[in-house]
């Protein structure tokens, strides 16, 4: 038998093992591409419309109350400052039920009549709010449209289309990244399989299970490098590849939070908003989150917690938006029924939250800021360690800048007369352990002349 002969069979091998690593990188990798270029775009795509809902859905809170007393100037206002905190809104505006846009962010196109575009509806919420993909010249829109009401009453709705070229940007980027890896992936395979035919077994076994581990989400460490030739080179590329995912995995979390930042920054601008009905209250929401921070901290809560109770102390008084002016800004004291009514302002709040989803978290605080420890006060009675930790933090910081803030009955008392009222109240109104580590941080707080409120 020639030498020809011998080495046929060993080609026939090398030819076969070549194709069968060629096409085991090209499943893989398509897939795992296609795998992450999915991922990618629906992940960006929900942090798009989640971001619009609930800006809308917060317009249409808000603004109920101002359709129903014609106050288009403060409409004006909510549209024009979440405009102006988000470049990438296109167009905000509101339109009445019969189709009349009463505010626009382009103030040209107030009084125009409002003319659906065509698009691909994309979903519908229980509320009603849409959300729908329409075509553009460049790259399209995400149009949001919630519909508003006040007391089960429909006024019209807010409509709110953002741009998706950040959302093509990133999928560019990520599909060209990906794109040239693949390609040098099937260059090294092919290069590593026709030299090394033997050492193929492990190294592919290793790349299979990597690929799974990365596609579950479960890599915790580089592959193994069996050697330093093209085998070996086309591992360290899938190491490379896994690393240049990460990278972008890191980006678009970099992008949620930038989304959460402007989440956060338009509650801070609705807080400014219910806060501003009444000059008395003016900062009320912000001072109050300050506090309760404070305290949180002194609490040894983690960064998550603190987080979540700044954002649901910005909307304790949310409920406040449908309290009528009458009564919210009565210069006297309130007789029984106007007291009752201004009680419901937690229950009002619950109800505005409990439309989105994602501000269910921040209900329990809201609902319950006004219990009291020893059970009488409203709106459930809850009593001692029922009533959430949340609301019996935001209880002591409301009740305290409430003390010291001028009211049109009353003026404001110091802070060592505001420290024994809350003293005088542990175990009755107040959670006794909450009180006394509260006082303790405005004793310190006061001691320190640069840390006093109004300075």
């Amino acid at each position: 038998m020639t030498n020809e002969n011998i080495l046929a069979p060993f080609r026939k091998i090398r030819v076969k093992a070549c194709l069968f690593v060629l096409l085991l990188l090209i499943s893989t990798t398509l897939a795992f591409s296609l795998i992450t270029l999915r991922i990618m775009n629906r992940r960006i795509l929900n942090e798009v419309i989640k971001r619009a809902e609930t800006l809308c859905r917060g317009t249409a809170s808000t603004a109920g109350y101002s359709l129903i007393s014609q106050d288009l100037l403060g409409l004006d206002n909510i549209v024009y400052r979440i405009k102006a905190s988000s470049p990438d809104i296109v167009d905000m505006f509101i339109v009445n039920l019969e189709g009349e846009i009463l505010v626009h962010s382009d103030t040209k196109r107030t009084g125009e009549p409002f003319r659906p575009t065509a698009g691909e509806l994309l979903r519908k919420a229980e509320d009603g709010t849409t959300v729908s993909e329409i075509p553009g010249p460049v790259h399209g829109l995400i149009e949001v449209r919630t519909p508003i009401t006040f007391l089960e009453k429909p006024l019209g709705s807010v409509v709110l289309a953002v741009n998706k070229a950040a959302l093509v940007e990133a999928r560019k980027e990520t599909r060209d990244k990906i794109l040239a890896v693949f390609g040098f992936l099937l260059l090294a395979g092919v290069a590593s399989s026709v030299l090394l035919t033997s050492f193929l077994t492990k190294p592919v076994r290793e790349l299979s299970v990597g690929v799974t581990e990365l596609k579950d989400g479960k890599r915790r460490r580089p592959l193994r490098v069996y050697s330093q030739d093209e085998l070996g080179r086309l591992t360290e590329s899938f190491n490379d590849m896994t690393a240049l995912i990460t990278t972008q995995k890191e980006t678009l979390s970099r992008y949620a939070q930038d989304l959460e930042e402007a989440y956060v920054s338009t509650v801070r601008v609705l807080a400014a908003v219910i806060d501003a009905r009444d000059n008395y209250t003016l900062g009320h929401s912000t001072r109050v989150a300050q506090l309760t921070l404070e305290l949180g901290r002194e609490l040894g809560l983690d960064p998550a917690q603190l987080e979540d109770l700044e954002i649901a102390c910005l909307f304790h008084d949310v409920g406040k938006i449908k309290i009528p002016d009458s009564i919210l800004l009565k210069k006297g004291k309130l007789d029984t029924p106007e007291k009752r009514e201004m009680m419901r302002h937690t229950e009002y709040g619950t109800e505005i939250l409990s439309k989105a989803r994602s501000l269910l978290k921040y209900i329990p605080a809201v609902r319950h800021h006004h219990e009291w420890y020893d059970g009488t006060g409203y709106p459930d009675g809850l009593s001692g360690n029922k009533i959430p930790l949340a609301a019996a933090i935001v209880s002591l910081a409301d009740t305290y800048d409430a003390m010291t803030s001028d009211r049109p009955y009353r003026d404001a008392l110091n802070n060592e007369e505001a420290q024994a009222e809350i003293a005088g109240l542990a175990g009755k109104q107040f959670d006794p352990e909450l009180a006394v580590r509260f006082v303790v941080l405005l004793k310190r707080k006061t001691a320190d002349p640069a840390n006093k409120p109004g300075e």
